[in-house]
């Protein structure tokens, strides 16, 4: 009976270390989706304390929505956004969330300035394994979509460098940065 019981309790640890994986998990799941929420947020706000300009969060990712719609009726000017954020030093976009916001702009062809812009924040701390992280200037890049390009899966470095990812390969994309009608961190990339 001893034996029983000792083989029972180190099942339930097994158990509860699995149980505790999967929390961390979840803990850096929400933790990413506030970041991304966040930064969407700043955008409204920053676009909602201007004179000219009114911005909206448009919900979640998986009614196919751009993150941000901002728009200027005094100078007849829509941007779609959307919004990356994080501590690595690269930030992906997929290709299906630039032809969404692409689609959007389009709709809206009463407006004479129309751009998909492609926001990113890279934090003032930069994560170098699990839960180790340093400290480092914190960027801003407000990049305008071309549309002349193909869409793709698309990343931008903690430099401002933009690359479309085609078969698995890096390619650099040259796009105009955006000067914002609010105060950013916004660098010029290199």
């Amino acid at each position: 009976m001893p034996m029983r019981k000792k083989l029972q309790s180190i099942i339930i640890t097994k158990q509860k270390n699995g149980e505790k994986s999967i929390l961390n998990n979840q803990k850096a799941a929400r933790t990413r989706r506030q970041r991304g929420y966040q930064w969407e947020d700043t955008i409204v706000k920053r676009f909602n304390s201007t004179e000219d300009w009114k911005a909206f969060r448009l919900g979640s990712p998986s009614i196919a929505l751009p993150d941000v719609l901002a728009v200027n009726t005094e100078n007849s000017s829509i941007f779609t956004i959307e919004a990356k954020s994080g501590t690595s030093t690269s930030l992906p976009i997929p290709a299906d969330q630039i032809e969404r916001c692409l689609e959007w702009i389009k709709t809206f062809d009463i407006y004479k300035k129309r751009h998909v812009l492609l926001a990113f924040k890279f934090l003032s701390k930069k994560r170098i394994g699990v839960g180790e992280y340093e400290g480092r200037e914190l960027r801003e890049y407000f990049k305008i979509w071309d549309e002349s390009l193909d869409i793709t899966d698309c990343v931008c470095t903690y430099e401002g460098k933009f690359f479309a990812k085609i078969d698995g390969v890096r390619e650099e994309i040259s796009l105009q940065e955006c000067k914002m009608p609010f105060k950013t961190k916004q660098r010029t990339s290199a």
